[in-house]
């Protein structure tokens, strides 16, 4: 029921995720952030099993650190998506699977590129322009073969963002109200303003 939204543009990746978190039939909060920064230029929005979307975001997160710290220089998206790729996978085949499926976006300034990659609970990852996980797909992945276009600005990728939150709020039975937005490009990661869905009803 979560929902996870990411498109990449040609100098930035825009990436959201609602602020719900579920229980059964109840919201237990709605200010809850599903985006882990990985670094300066990489984010990685997390679905899944409440735990275990916590610990293996942070387990990632600790170790991509790690490896600049002793290396003096941090990993490209795609190889911080491999890197997640084989962790998963790992442990998808011992007694400690992951029950996690996320989105990878990211700016790469050595190759002066945006890469947005799909990753599902199975390990599977694939590069992709962009996605949307969750129930919330079924609605918006139309409007976004209708609508994105990989030279859009900023401006114009936040308005498309926002007609996709408007249509989750209007088809889905689920009260997914609010959603948090980040842009990712080359000068870092910077936080937008929050999408709070409208829908406008019949006179």
């Amino acid at each position: 029921m979560e929902c996870l939204i990411g498109l990449k543009f040609n100098d930035f990746v825009l990436m959201a995720a609602d602020m719900s978190h579920l229980q059964s039939i109840c919201v237990l909060k709605e200010d809850e952030d599903k985006m882990h920064q990985l670094s300066s230029n990489l984010i990685m929005s997390v679905s899944g099993e409440p735990g275990d979307t916590t610990q293996f975001a942070e387990y990632i997160a600790k170790n991509i650190q790690l490896y600049k710290m002793r290396n003096g220089y941090e990993l490209s998206p795609s190889a911080a998506v491999h890197f997640t790729r084989q962790t998963l996978a790992t442990h998808l085949r011992s007694r400690e699977p992951y029950f996690v499926n996320m989105l990878v976006g990211g700016f790469d300034p050595n190759e002066s590129k945006s890469e947005l990659f799909y990753m599902d609970y199975l390990a599977a990852s694939i590069p992709v322009s962009y996605y949307a996980f969750g129930y919330g797909g079924m609605f918006t992945l139309s409007i976004m073969d209708k609508y994105y276009q990989p030279d859009l600005n900023e401006k114009e990728a936040y308005e498309l963002l926002k007609k996709c939150v408007n249509e989750i709020k209007k088809r889905f039975l689920i009260n997914l109200s609010q959603f948090k937005v980040r842009c990712i490009n080359k000068d870092g990661v910077k936080d937008l303003p929050n999408i709070t869905a409208t829908v406008k009803t019949a006179a």
